[in-house]
């Protein structure tokens, strides 16, 4: 079986196999998408193709949507012309549940694939067309947080960024900047309205998007490139929308293990693509069965019926706290305290680091007992059953492939939301104090010891990716394993630095608390497990 519509008409090739087809007609919905686009993407990542892209898919199979998803990248294009074009759209997810059981399903509602960039002349057009549309009633993102990015951290302009305020919208180059030049056509067509709906997982996300375009839009009405009006419109929620959503779905890179099994079964599509600017991708894609996507009810023209397929749509102020709750407590600081000490403790599946005692106390004691006290509760999810769901089923799913190494990416980009915002918190109660943390600030050191890239074995490991590591790591480079504090000279720009933990920790009350527990994790081999063990003992 290889993945293309020819192969699908075989369908009982897939069948044998236990391979799910989509249950509508392909070539109808590619037909009515092109005639009325509805739902535009940009980033054609994992998560898209795993989550979003099925949701549409169960949509078309019920016969309450008529129309699928185009997908647009404007990073990284070999993922469109190696991953999305040769196997005509489609892809394969696998969905791996914590009981063991594996679904295997075609997802077939994306139905076109672009190229974010006036150089693709075909792609450019067609996206006019796309923006253009009165049909069109909304165009989400899964980017990353970096694609939201206009300035370096010291707070310069990022190159393309300043190249395109300069040059206009002719041909731009940075992701925003693309974004806003179609924005502008849709403005020229009509003043049509449109929701940009952010579903990265950062805080506020719609906000981050929202100033994003304004910053381009206003740059060019400045310089000329656009009349006042384009900036008004961008400004009418009545027209335009940049809802906050949260979304939760782990989507690893694509796994050996399961590689392996698709082979078996006679999927033939299974070797990996890795682009040059350090995608993997393949043309199937690995994920949990547990999803979240809570979404603010603002859409000025309309929207697809995803609460149909399981999507929460409330209001801002709810989807705020439901984002809190995940990111600020029950999911994604447990995940970076697993991640900074799978990799110095030289794990390679988060998974496996929960059958490790301490390292499940570890995650148990920030979640439940140093998180839930400040805890944001949405009513609409309980934090403590969101936290058992992660602690007891999510996390510990032996064939989820996720490892330490790719959650510890960027991760000075996400210790502000994941720890910062619970120390505010802390410093805001009347009743609790910064000082009654003890493991929050360990993992804290623990990012800071992992940045040497020495694992707690002596051995040199590969630091993942992370736009601060060159600062950050520059203070640390004259430390060595088994040399003795205290390291304040060292240690104190970091820690004081209120960009990377959202607070000055000094001002907070626990800069020597981590500096002395970085010296602990710093003093020999084996010293990372000790210290663990201790702090552990001292919460019981």
């Amino acid at each position: 079986m290889k993945l293309n519509l020819r192969e699908l008409r075989n369908q009982k090739v897939w069948q044998k196999a236990e391979i799910k087809l989509p249950c509508f007609d392909l070539e109808k919905v590619r037909l009515e998408t092109h005639k009325r686009p509805v739902w535009i993407h940009f980033g054609a990542g994992n998560i898209f193709r795993a989550f979003l892209a099925a949701v549409q898919q169960n949509l078309l199979n019920s016969g309450l949507e008529k129309t699928g998803i185009i997908v647009a990248e404007g990073y990284d294009y070999e993922i469109i012309e190696k991953t999305y074009r040769p196997h005509d759209n489609l892809s394969l997810l696998v969905t791996l549940k914590a009981d063991g059981k594996i679904e295997k399903t075609v997802v077939g509602s994306i139905t076109e694939s672009l190229v974010v960039d006036g150089k693709y002349r075909e792609d450019a057009s067609r996206l006019k067309e796309i923006f253009t549309a009165p049909s069109l009633q909304m165009v989400s993102f899964t980017i990353t947080e970096k694609g939201y990015c206009l300035t370096r951290p010291t707070g310069e302009l990022l190159p393309d960024v300043e190249e395109d305020f300069a040059n206009g919208m002719v041909s731009p180059k940075s992701y925003i900047g693309k974004l806003v030049s179609h924005l502008h056509e849709r403005y020229l067509a009509g003043k049509l309205p449109l929701a940009l709906v952010s579903m990265d997982n950062c805080s506020h996300n719609g906000s981050k998007l929202y100033e994003a375009v304004n910053r381009f839009a206003r740059e060019w009405v400045k310089n000329g490139f656009a009349d006042e009006g384009f900036s008004a419109y961008l400004n009418n929620p009545k027209l335009i929308s940049f809802p906050w959503t949260m979304i939760d779905k782990i989507t690893p890179r694509p796994d050996e293990g399961v590689r392996e099994m698709l082979s078996e079964c006679g999927f033939e599509d299974t070797a990996d693509i890795i682009t040059r600017k350090h995608t993997y991708s393949a043309p199937f894609v690995n994920s949990e069965e547990v999803q979240y996507l809570v979404a603010e009810d603002w859409f000025p023209n309309g929207r697809p019926m995803l609460e149909r397929g399981g999507v929460i749509f409330t209001t801002r102020e709810t989807v705020d706290k439901v984002e809190k709750m995940k990111v600020c407590t029950c999911l994604n600081p447990l995940h970076t305290a697993l991640a900074i000490f799978g990799c110095l403790l030289s794990f390679t599946k988060i998974s496996s680091e929960m059958k490790d005692p301490d390292l499940r106390k570890l995650v148990e004691i920030i979640g439940y007992r140093e998180g839930l006290p400040v805890v944001v509760n949405p009513g609409i999810i309980d934090p403590r059953m969101f936290i058992d769901e992660v602690l007891n089923i999510r996390i510990p799913n032996p064939f989820m492939p996720d490892t330490p190494q790719r959650i510890a990416t960027d991760t000075s980009q996400k210790l502000p939301i994941r720890f910062g915002e619970t120390i505010k918190a802390y410093l805001r109660s009347e009743t609790l104090k910064a000082q009654d943390l003890k493991l929050i600030p360990l993992v804290l050191a623990g990012w800071c010891r992992y940045l040497m890239g020495i694992d707690d074995s002596g051995k040199p490991f590969e630091v993942s990716p992370d736009p601060m590591y060159e600062s950050v790591s520059a203070c640390l480079s004259h430390i060595r394993l088994g040399q003795k504090g205290p390291f304040h000279t060292e240690l104190g720009p970091i820690f004081s630095n209120d960009k990377i933990f959202g607070v000055n920790l000094y001002e907070a009350g626990l800069g020597d608390v981590v500096e002395k527990d970085f010296e602990e994790l710093v003093s020999g081999v084996g010293a990372v497990r000790l210290a663990l063990k201790k702090h552990l003992s001292e919460d019981e």
